[in-house]
């Protein structure tokens, strides 16, 4: 199996007003070590999508900009061996 750099499929959602996805998508490049980043939505509903080892960070900087929910977190060395993420 081949080794991963960023172990932790991070996905949310944020509902807010006035989002900007160019914003939120340079916060995370700018503050989260990953790959992998779609930020896509418009002003109210966002999707976030990126691969990291620290989800929570993910979590806690995008909860500044708005409502989080619909949160996913799975560890994608375990969803390679078809065990839960």
């Amino acid at each position: 199996m081949e080794e991963l750099n960023y172990a932790y499929d991070t996905q949310l959602l944020i509902e807010g007003e006035n989002l900007d996805e160019d914003v939120i998508h340079d916060a995370i490049m700018e503050n989260i070590e990953g790959d992998c980043l779609l930020v896509v939505g418009d002003d109210e509903l966002i999707k976030v999508h990126f691969h990291t080892n620290v989800p929570w960070k993910v979590l806690e900087l995008c909860a500044d900009y708005g409502t989080i929910y619909d949160i996913v977190v799975e560890h994608m060395g375990r969803q390679a061996q078809g065990l839960h993420g």
